[in-house]
């Protein structure tokens, strides 16, 4: 039996082959083997609007975001400066005045 390759999105290890696709179980991802290319390790994150982040980037937070512990909420409109990009769930960690290191994912903020 042939090793089949994990998914280029969630790394997942449990793929299939249907026809000429390759198929992930866990994230729904569907890609054709032969055209992954060799760049498929680097991971982009992009904003709610689409714009591409880079590390120290400035970004504006667009909805209040409960945080776990505390009661209050980090409000819409705050702007996060100097972020880093991780390639996590929570993709964009950072510090926020008065809550202090953060992890946040990308759909709740725009570039600043």
């Amino acid at each position: 039996m042939t090793e089949l390759p994990p998914c280029p999105q969630c790394k997942s290890v449990y793929t299939y082959e249907m026809d000429s696709l390759l198929i992930c179980p866990e994230c729904g991802h569907e890609w054709n083997h032969e055209t992954v290319n060799e760049n498929s390790d680097i991971f982009e994150v992009r904003d709610s609007n689409g714009n591409l982040l880079q590390n120290g980037d400035s970004v504006v937070i667009i909805k209040n975001l409960p945080v776990k512990g505390s009661p209050q909420s980090i409000k819409a409109g705050t702007k996060v400066k100097n972020i880093k990009l991780v390639n996590s769930d929570h993709n964009i960690d950072c510090k926020i005045d008065g809550f202090g290191a953060m992890a946040i994912k990308s759909e709740f903020v725009k570039k600043a």
